[in-house]
């Protein structure tokens, strides 16, 4: 699915595609492919365990009471990104100094081996505090290879774009990450659909990840043959080396950092509690069945991944800063009274429309976004400096939002306590835009 989709959207780009670039327009294609398939591989792996959180949560973390327990198995998805920071910094360096190619064929594998842990992980009642130690060690791991994984993806993908077309190529970042997202969130509505609540608890709750165990070596072999980008553009001295590239970015792009990471938390905040909480949420506040909330991530994750072609689309007609600025503000007003409505009837009927809008104008956020980091640093350091600020936006407000959700709905009492923390945070992200010069229609540096 995820494939042939894709696909479809990259014969329809092949418009875009500048006859500039270093290779032919087939070629062009299948390397765009390659990156996004390979992106989409790790979101998978990575991202499955939001959608198997409770079945986690009571076999590795017992706990007293669903609020405890949800803490606990929210804060150890976040710790899957308190490694993301090192990740993006050490692989990020190592892409500007070795190649894109060869940083994103080593963030593979290390997700891969991530995905191997919690795969073959004994469970709590069988070994006790090493069981959850196990799970941690994992998610530490496949943070730290996503790190990489996002800055050297993006920025490559930019550097096959030309001037009028990166938003859509950015779009196509985007429609990766949620088809696998879509992906694994199908596999959680089939898995509970043919297994028995023991044989989902027993096993069955690990056969994402041994998907994505298994899958591992084929995003290796898909992208073996991808161009390397990172010489077409100048190197001061004709020399690279991965503590040049870091000290550059901490020395001379402070303003981008703090713009970087201000952008970031809008529109991370806004998925982690639209698409990866939800199915938690509906689960655990509002009562509903599992494959209610997993019905609810589908449809989040399939508005996404169809309409974030035209978000970037719609960025390199009129700017990034406009269609950001304008969504965050739709969001901010919309969020808090879609949150009453589910809370108030907590129906399939309504959440899934409801989910699906929240879904809409959070794309319209989020590829926006995530097109003007890369932008904002010249290529010598564009993957280290993307990797420093996206890993450590979301990191602190992506990757620990359904923690913060959580823990506000505790000290407030409030169910709708997650949509302050959205609105809160996409606000805060429009203070970036003064900082940022809006590159679209505008060569790269």
């Amino acid at each position: 699915m995820e494939i042939s989709q894709g696909s479809a959207v990259l014969a329809g780009a092949e418009t875009t595609l500048h006859a500039q670039a270093p290779v032919g327009k087939l070629k062009r294609a299948k390397a765009v492919a390659a990156i996004t398939i390979g992106n989409g591989l790790e979101y998978f792996e990575f991202t499955s365990y939001s959608f198997f959180a409770i079945i986690i949560g009571k076999l590795y973390f017992p706990a007293t009471g669903d609020i405890a327990q949800l803490l606990l198995v929210t804060a150890t998805f976040g710790i899957g990104f308190v490694a993301r920071p090192v990740g993006g910094l050490l692989l990020g360096a190592y892409a500007d100094r070795a190649g894109r190619k060869a940083a994103m064929t080593l963030t593979l594998q290390l997700m891969a081996l991530g995905s191997a842990l919690i795969v073959f992980a004994p469970t709590y009642a069988q070994i006790g505090l090493a069981a959850p130690m196990l799970i941690v060690a994992a998610r530490l791991l496949q943070g730290f290879a996503l790190g990489g994984e996002i800055g050297a993806s993006t920025s490559l993908l930019m550097e096959y774009a030309d001037d009028s077309s990166r938003g859509f190529y950015g779009g196509l970042q985007a429609v990766s990450q949620n088809l696998s997202a879509l992906l694994g969130a199908l596999t959680g509505l089939l898995l509970t659909a043919v297994l028995s609540t023991a044989a989902l608890e027993g096993w069955g709750w690990r056969i994402p990840f041994a998907i994505g165990l298994l899958m591992g070596p084929l995003g290796v072999f898909i992208r073996r043959n991808l161009h390397e980008t990172l010489d077409d553009g100048p190197v001061a001295g004709g020399k690279r080396s991965q503590g040049s590239a870091i000290r550059t970015v901490f020395a001379q792009h402070r303003k981008q950092i703090v713009a970087g990471i201000l952008l970031t938390m809008g529109n991370t905040a806004a998925i982690y509690i639209t698409l990866y909480y939800i199915p938690t949420y509906a689960s655990k506040i509002l009562h509903m069945s599992m494959s209610a909330g997993l019905a609810a991530a589908c449809v989040a994750a399939a508005v996404a991944a169809v309409t974030a072609p035209f978000a970037g689309k719609l960025s390199d007609r009129i700017g990034r800063k406009k269609v950001f600025g304008a969504f965050c503000v739709l969001l901010a007003l919309v969020i808090y009274p879609a949150f009453r409505l589910i809370n108030a009837y907590a129906m399939l009927e309504l959440l899934l429309p409801t989910i699906a809008l929240l879904s809409f104008l959070t794309t319209f956020i989020a590829v926006p976004g995530l097109v003007m980091l890369p932008e904002m640093f010249p290529r010598p350091v564009r993957v280290t400096g993307m990797s420093v600020v996206y890993c450590v936006g979301v990191s602190i407000f992506g990757g620990f939002a359904p923690f913060f959700a959580t823990e506000l709905m505790a000290l407030s009492g409030s169910k709708l306590a997650p949509s302050w923390y959205v609105i809160a945070c996409v606000l805060i992200a429009l203070l970036s835009l003064p900082l940022i010069q809006d590159k679209a229609g505008r060569p790269l540096d």
